[in-house]
């Protein structure tokens, strides 16, 4: 039970991320992202906001009995779909390495 009450503290820590990456693409802003909430989001800090492209797998239940859940999961993926970031090549020349 408790560690079902820490994941899903972490859950809600990923999901107040990634809100507020969301936020600071819609608005233009740079507002403060809260990656310290928890170990997840501490974990993920580069590959949420960083330069890399990330992919999230949701995973539904068709069953009447798993509604709830699985509406409350489309909206989650839904949320973390509308965080847009630029990856780019990390390529450097051979100046940068030796300066």
């Amino acid at each position: 039970m408790i560690e079902g009450a820490n994941i899903n503290k972490s859950l809600l820590a990923l999901g107040n991320c990634i809100n507020a990456l969301h936020e600071n693409h819609t608005s233009g802003k740079n507002n403060y992202v809260p990656y310290r909430d928890s170990k997840l989001t501490r974990l993920l800090k580069d590959s949420l906001g960083g330069n890399c492209q990330t992919v999230m797998i949701a995973n539904l239940g068709p069953s009447i009995r798993h509604f709830e859940d699985t509406h409350n999961t489309l909206k989650y993926a839904n949320r973390a779909k509308n965080i847009k970031t630029s990856a780019q090549k990390n390529i450097l020349n051979v100046e940068y390495h030796i300066s």
